[in-house]
């Protein structure tokens, strides 16, 4: 080296050039016999995938005909937006002009720290709870800090334009907003493996067969979802059903076509006179409910006292295609009324509906109330929706475009394919649920982790039809359940406001499935004395949320106003779990105690063990 030349100086972190915090000396280059094999492997699979999903488009076309060509109406609902945007070219300009007044001081703070200034404080900061930008390099890289700062000026800048436009109808503008967030979360710098700086530094380290790695998981993926991306979110093979998941121990007592009614095993000596009978959403498995025994409230619940029943919906297929939502009201909560009766004596039941589960709930409790039926003696719902004014974002996938698209497709299956339905959750979350994985399993080349909750996730389930055309409808289109008189179930109009029963709330603070705000709308729907509970977190970890786990506080209040924001400001936070809030609260309503049953040996004989065999069928089947 001349005399006058500089050894390029390594960024922080020890790392080579370019490789923000790695060490030069682990790179290296890759295994050749691994390239081979992998270029030969990718060769042979890539042809079959392909074949196959060209084959499958030319079935799906002569079966469905041509597609439409914007069934969600993206076209049309930007375009109005471009149209309103440029009827306000004022305010446009104002909102370009703070975005390059920003990204001038954003250049000249990266040329301050280049030269060396310490303490330069950002233009803009990501989230704290933002997981994207948590490797150092993010912020010790100036480069990549430069990156980072930029991509966030622009989404805000891209966030804060879809919000100029003027007087759009509320779903288009709406619909803008969902998707404007779906393309700012997917070019974030950390899905690309140049501007990623945990990828660039696992490249160097590995000599690239991270992404050899990544190419295999990505063909995997391809095969498991016959040529569309199925990404893989857990590694299923370590989880089976009844052995080492859905373990709680109990007997099958009773089916039908739509489901399987599940009594679980006693621990206690004494049990309450009530039995407790849940009902899930056949959305999802039940078994959400009973994952393992360190974060099952069924198994929670039996040590509680409580002789608990859970609903197992099967996951139907074309033959169930005319199932409607009174069908499952019928073969699901009433059968199981009746099943229980026989099972245990008791007339008397406390039940619990969670998320479209509860929703059933309630409709069943309005018609119950008709009838003058009060078998039924408290109500407790889990994150449900019966007030469907204020849907949250699901609202986005649900106008006349897209339903009859939806219609078009289960009236040719008989049902909604289980994997479209969560595509369409996993939307609302896709940095946590779409982008993170891509990152880990394609760019890092990482084996995914065994999780149950992940697992359960990705076991969805078909809807059948006309049950699912009548609950999108009636539901979330018309919200025609909080209408009285509106919706007429077995011959019986309903009338929400008819329930006079006890009724516990539990709703959860960060659901993008069930907003709280719109869940706690039931507080004043309900004529009966109601107790609201907020959970911390989200749909589903904030309700299954053991006391030993320490995890999430909840909030409480004494009274319920009309307003969400009153009652929160209101209410008072505390530590932990809500469950023994709850569990104070079902006991307290009737402290009468039985020996305890176990199930088979009263008027239901046992048909099969738990978990039973609706929860194996998978949508694959």
């Amino acid at each position: 080296m001349a005399k006058d030349e500089k050894t390029p100086e390594t960024p922080k972190g020890g790392a080579a050039p370019g490789v923000p915090g790695g060490d030069p000396a682990n790179f290296r280059l890759p295994d050749p016999h691994l390239v081979s094999r992998t270029m030969a492997d990718v060769a042979e699979r890539g042809h079959r995938i392909v074949t196959d999903f060209l084959n499958r488009q030319t079935l799906n076309a002569s079966e469905n005909g041509a597609p439409g060509p914007d069934p969600m109406q993206l076209g049309s609902a930007f375009l109005e937006m471009a149209t309103r945007l440029a009827a306000n070219p004022a305010r446009l300009m104002q909102a370009q002009m703070g975005f390059w007044q920003d990204y001038l001081t954003l250049w000249q703070n990266t040329a301050r720290r280049m030269w060396g200034v310490n303490d330069v404080p950002p233009v803009i900061a990501e989230d704290s709870k933002d997981r994207r930008f948590k490797d150092e390099a993010w912020r010790d890289n100036e480069v990549f800090d430069f990156i980072k700062q930029s991509y966030l000026l622009s989404a805000r800048y891209f966030t804060n334009v879809v919000h100029t436009a003027d007087d759009l109808e509320p779903k288009t503008a709406q619909k803008v907003d969902f998707y404007t967030r779906q393309f700012v979360d997917a070019m974030s710098p950390s899905n690309f493996l140049m501007t990623n700086p945990e990828v660039l530094r696992k490249t160097a380290e590995t000599g690239g067969e991270n992404l050899l790695r990544g190419l295999q998981n990505l063909l995997s993926d391809l095969e498991r979802g016959k040529g569309k991306l199925k990404i893989r979110m857990t590694d299923d093979s370590k989880f089976t059903i009844g052995e080492n998941i859905a373990v709680s121990p109990g007997k099958v007592v009773f089916q039908n076509a739509l489901m399987q009614l599940i009594q679980y095993s006693p621990t206690t000596e004494k049990v309450l006179k009530r039995p407790l009978l849940v009902m899930p959403p056949w959305i999802n498995k039940f078994y959400i409910l009973d994952l393992r025994p360190k974060n099952s409230f069924v198994r929670w619940a039996v040590a509680q006292g409580h002789t608990v029943f859970v609903i197992s919906w099967v996951n139907p297929d074309e033959t169930l295609a005319a199932k409607s939502f009174e069908d499952y009201m019928l073969e699901g909560p009433y059968a199981a009324l009746d099943a229980i009766e026989k099972a245990t004596g008791e007339k008397s039941i406390n039940a619990i509906g969670y998320c479209l589960g509860g929703t059933l709930l309630s409709a069943t409790l309005a018609r119950m109330a008709a009838q003058k039926d009060t078998r039924i003696k408290s109500a407790t719902f889990f994150t449900t929706m019966v007030d469907f004014e204020e849907a949250g974002e699901l609202g986005v996938f649900i106008d006349e475009e897209q339903l009859k698209a939806i219609e078009d497709r289960m009236q040719k299956r008989g049902y909604l394919e289980g994997r479209e339905m969560a595509t369409t959750f996993n939307m609302l979350r896709a940095n946590d649920l779409i982008w993170s994985f891509v990152v880990q399993n394609y760019l890092l080349g990482q084996e995914v982790f065994p999780f149950d909750l992940l697992y359960w996730n990705d076991d969805s389930t078909r809807m059948p039809a006309a049950m699912h055309s009548f609950y999108l409808r009636r539901m979330y289109q018309q919200n025609d359940l909080v209408k009285p008189g509106a919706i007429t179930l077995a011959g019986t109009p309903l009338d929400l406001s008819k329930i006079k029963l006890p009724t516990y709330i539990l709703s959860t603070r960060e659901d993008h499935i069930a907003p709280w705000k719109s869940t706690y709308r039931a507080t004043q729907i309900y004529g009966g004395p109601v107790r609201f509970v907020l959970a911390a977190s989200g749909h589903i970890a904030g309700v299954a949320n053991p006391p030993e786990s320490g995890k999430y506080s909840h909030w409480v209040g004494t009274s319920q106003p009309a307003s969400p924001d009153e009652w929160f400001a209101n209410a008072t936070e505390l530590a932990g779990s809500w469950w023994p809030d709850w569990h104070r609260w079902v006991s307290a309503l009737d402290k009468a105690q039985v020996p305890a049953r176990t199930p088979g040996e009263g008027g239901l004989p046992a048909l099969e063990e738990a978990p039973g065999s609706y929860v194996k069928v998978m949508a694959t089947d």
